[in-house]
């Protein structure tokens, strides 16, 4: 749910004057390339697209070793952090202190119902990216306008004369 939050954030944060105007950008239009030299980061696109990869291909590559043979993490040396990396004993949830920090799943049968909390939050959210991606398709804004859109005027902003049924 913060993701779908975070997508319209920025749109919320230029409406309100929060943000400058030029990143406050409804989310469909913040991956565009920027023309060159406008954005100066560490490294170029290319290196840090090869080190996104590089660093959820290890992480994706230590939950297959532990879906392979459980608990097999907590053997291994990781930079000493090896207790933190036992799991739950279920390799289909990794688990472990580091994914409870504040302990709310003190019984067994609280984390299953966390477990699906979470879930169920995660399938919520995205519906709502959901939901964006077809507005950002329909209206060519994003949801926040569209909000703003249908609060002003809505016999006029609505799902029909988006769709053009009128």
């Amino acid at each position: 749910m913060l993701g779908a939050a975070g997508a319209i954030a920025p749109e919320i944060l230029g409406k309100m004057g929060l943000i400058p105007a030029e990143t406050a950008l409804p989310w469909f239009k913040t991956g565009v390339i920027p023309p060159a030299g406008t954005y100066n980061y560490w490294a170029d696109p290319f290196t840090l697209f090869v080190l996104e990869m590089a660093l959820m291909g290890f992480a994706e590559h230590r939950r297959f070793q532990d879906w392979a043979k459980p608990g097999s993490m907590s053997k291994q040396y990781f930079l000493g952090l090896e207790k933190y990396m036992g799991g739950s004993g279920d390799p289909a949830y990794p688990g472990g202190p580091l994914f409870n920090p504040l302990g709310l799943g003190k019984t067994e049968k609280a984390m299953k119902e966390l477990k699906l909390k979470e879930v169920k939050n995660g399938r919520l959210a995205m519906l709502a990216v959901l939901g964006y991606f077809v507005q950002g398709l329909v209206t060519g804004v994003g949801p926040y306008q569209n909000l703003l859109d249908h609060l002003a005027d809505p016999v006029n902003n609505n799902v029909l004369t988006s769709l053009k049924f009128h």
